[in-house]
């Protein structure tokens, strides 16, 4: 069996407080590598944050290249509760004064019939047949006229669906043109159908065969028929099919539905109620998404101005540094982008503005800007030039013919490009960082080594004093044996 050994109690040396303090002094070139590592991976996080803030720039200033940002507008009536208006997809109002008189509104076909004992009462086995279209020749009407492109949808009562709420539900599965219900009170229940359109075109007709007819109209399957050129037919009508009648302009306008859209170009109009006369409606420009952008860019340009002046400070006080404290990449980039903005703009279309001051936007003394908003409504009174001097020009011309929002692109993707200078100097950093990682593990290994060598060296002195000390103690007690 091999011998078992405790450094240190041979010797009374404090063999791994040695060790430890000689491999700490060993690993002084180690620390200053942990170091390094450290202060590489910060600097390559506020790189990280200058991109987060250099993106956002790049994206409020992108948001000036939407064409319908210019084209906005909005639109108001001395009654606004006479109609809702919006713009019709994809397209603007054209700003101008218009009239609007509403004479009806657009109305569903709606019958009802007689009442019943409740939903569970049962009627008769048979088909009912809907056709939707248009009744014809006055009031009451004398003809129906079945909607082109329609035919009529024939329903299936069976043995096991002649209950009322069962016919209800029939109905409504089949996707007919109307919907049906039910409504209770203290007659009983009544089934109702209205049309799912309005207009006059959606009117409907409901014919009724049954599998055994009793020759009454008015029992069994038989009393949901509905025919308005039948004076006695079974169901009753609660409300005719109508077209909305509305006067634009003095124009008058007859449309199926309560919305009319593109009546007035770029416009949809949701009639709400009638009048008894005519109400103003306006168009006019509306630039407050345009305001909203300017607001947005000024705030992610400050806030890209903040960041790089954050890791790149020294404050005196605290005597503490930014990451990038003197990093010629980080400070190169807000010289840059505060160069952009002096350049007048010198294309076409501007007409007076030509720095972003002229629109209200300046840089006050700690490089930031601010917006002075009553400049920036006056120069929106000629929208185009403002637009112009925000986003005119194309990647090809050079920055005095490019307008300011897209000069910011321009520069915001060159910096962040495979070969621009935060991509290069974020490369380096990773590149320097990778070789400290190496030159760690390679010194990881040889300290082990040095470790276990000292550790050997010190267990053999250790052994040596620890023999050195038996012999002392046998003299001594040889010695106190001869002459005690």
């Amino acid at each position: 069996m091999g011998s078992v050994t405790s450094s240190g109690l041979g010797s009374g040396l404090d063999v791994s407080s040695i060790i430890s303090q000689l491999m700490t002094i060993e690993k002084q070139p180690l620390i200053a590598l942990k170091k390094e590592e450290s202060s590489i991976n910060a600097k390559i996080s506020s790189f990280g944050k200058i991109q987060n803030a250099l993106g956002s720039l790049r994206d409020k200033a992108a948001a000036f290249n939407s064409t319908s940002l210019w084209g906005n507008t909005t639109t108001t009536l001395t009654d606004p509760t006479v109609a809702t208006v919006s713009s019709v997809s994809g397209k603007n109002g054209v700003a101008g004064s218009h009239s609007l008189q509403v004479d009806a509104l657009a109305a569903a076909q709606t019958v009802s019939s007689t009442a019943f004992a409740s939903s569970s009462s049962t009627l008769s086995e048979g088909t009912l047949t809907i056709d939707i279209g248009n009744w014809t020749g006055g009031a009451p009407p004398t003809a129906f006229t079945a909607k082109s492109g329609t035919s009529g949808i024939t329903i299936s009562i069976g043995s096991g669906d002649i209950s009322l709420g069962s016919i209800r539900d029939k109905i409504n599965a089949a996707a007919a043109g109307v919907t049906a219900g039910i409504v209770t009170d203290a007659s009983g229940a009544r089934l109702t159908l209205r049309s799912t359109a309005t207009g006059e075109e959606n009117a409907f007709r409901v014919s009724v065969s049954e599998t055994s007819d009793d020759g009454n109209a008015a029992t069994g399957l038989s009393a949901l028929a509905f025919d308005a050129t039948v004076p006695s037919s079974p169901m009753a009508l609660s409300q005719s099919a109508r077209n909305a009648r509305a006067v634009v302009n003095g124009i008058s306008i007859n449309s199926a539905s309560n919305t009319l859209d593109g009546v007035i170009e770029g416009l949809s109009i949701k009639l709400n109620k009638t009048t008894s006369s005519a109400v103003e409606m306006s168009v006019v420009a509306d630039f407050s998404d345009v305001k909203t952008k300017v607001n947005e860019f000024m705030s992610a340009y400050n806030a890209m101005v903040d960041q790089v002046k954050t890791e790149t400070k020294y404050d005196a006080a605290t005597k503490t540094a930014g990451k990038l404290q003197s990093d010629r990449t980080a400070i190169g980039l807000l010289n840059k982008m505060q160069s952009l903005l002096h350049d007048e703009f010198a294309g076409a279309g501007s007409g007076s503005l030509k720095r972003l001051s002229d629109i209200g936007l300046t840089l006050n003394a700690t490089g930031r800007l601010e917006l002075k908003a009553s400049k920036l409504d006056d120069a929106l009174a000629n929208p185009s030039q403002v637009k112009a001097l925000l986003n005119s020009g194309g990647t090809g011309d050079s920055t005095a013919l490019t307008g300011f929002m897209k000069r910011f692109r321009a520069f915001a993707d060159a910096a962040q490009g495979t070969d621009g200078p935060l991509e290069t100097r974020t490369g380096g950093l990773k590149s320097q960082l990778r070789r400290i990682t190496d030159r760690q593990d390679t010194l990881d290994t040889r300290y082990q080594s040095v470790e276990a060598r000292l550790r050997k060296q010190y267990d053999a002195l250790d052994q040596r004093m620890s023999g050195i000390t038996a012999t002392g103690n046998s003299v001594n007690l040889l010695i106190r044996q001869l002459y005690g």
